[in-house]
């Protein structure tokens, strides 16, 4: 990242990271984000699955999504060029399980 994560920040990616289950994700989810946060973050990760499976234009994935073609450039980018490369590392993931 660009900065430094405050304390609090890091406090919530560690609690993030002691969640266990689908379930208790969903949980957390729930009460951290509003419906629409939630939304969004299901929609991006919908749109790197079908990005990282290449068979699809951004056009169709934005159909496919609902989401908008800026959405889809804005997911492609950080999947293919940004640094953070959190996308990337979770797909790999679910390729080698």
């Amino acid at each position: 990242m660009s900065q430094e994560p405050s304390k609090d920040e890091t406090a919530l990616y560690e609690a993030i990271g002691m969640l266990e289950t689908p379930d208790e994700i969903k949980r957390f989810m729930a009460d951290l984000c509003t419906p629409g946060e939630v939304k969004a973050f299901t929609e991006r990760w919908a749109i790197a699955k079908l990005l990282d499976k290449g068979e699809d234009g951004y056009r169709e994935i934005a159909a496919a999504t609902s989401a908008s073609t800026t959405t889809v450039a804005r997911v492609a980018r950080f999947l293919k060029q940004e640094h953070y490369q959190g996308y990337r590392l979770i797909l790999d993931r679910l390729k080698s399980r």
